[in-house]
């Protein structure tokens, strides 16, 4: 299944947590796909994001699963990585928003911990998922970039052939 699809999947299932253990499960299932979208990224993503993708990969560790495994299992292809990061930063910022209300409003100390360690896997994968987009823009402003006109025919760092 496309990336973002399965990211549409997660937000959905997200706004339909119940409970505050839904919650927490659907937090590792982002963490998960964001996982797994680092992995595909680092293999067949573009040059200037297999680094930073393959950090993605490794961000945090969840928990083990049960005999469905992660949505992000299903994952065959990130066709759009632009729309796949922007989407999955997305999921990843509401997920953290959920994870903050779920731990403010729990007097149980073990889910607020789970809470709080849900929060960093979100937050490191954020971080990833950002620097990744800039790189995009980055190579995408240089592609897009006009020819300097100062500059002419005489080429990049070289004045006029007067």
């Amino acid at each position: 299944m496309e990336a973002e699809r399965l990211i549409a999947l997660g937000r959905q299932a997200l706004a339909e947590s119940g409970t505050a253990q839904d919650i927490v499960a659907e937090a590792w299932q982002a963490q998960a796909l964001a996982q797994t979208i680092g992995s595909h990224l680092a293999l067949c993503g573009p040059m200037e994001l297999r680094g930073e993708a393959r950090g993605l990969s490794e961000a945090g560790e969840y928990p083990t699963w049960g005999s469905g495994g992660p949505r992000a299992g299903r994952l065959t292809e990130v066709a759009d990585p632009w729309g796949a990061l922007t989407a999955l930063g997305e999921l990843l910022g509401e997920v953290g928003i959920a994870l903050v209300g779920v731990a403010c409003a729990t007097d149980e100390e073990g889910l607020y911990w789970q809470c709080i360690e849900a929060i960093d896997a979100a937050d490191e994968s954020s971080d990833r998922v950002r620097g990744m987009l800039r790189r995009l823009a980055v190579r995408d402003g240089e592609r897009a970039r006009p020819p300097d006109p100062a500059r002419g025919r005489a080429g990049p760092g070289r004045g006029p052939s007067w």
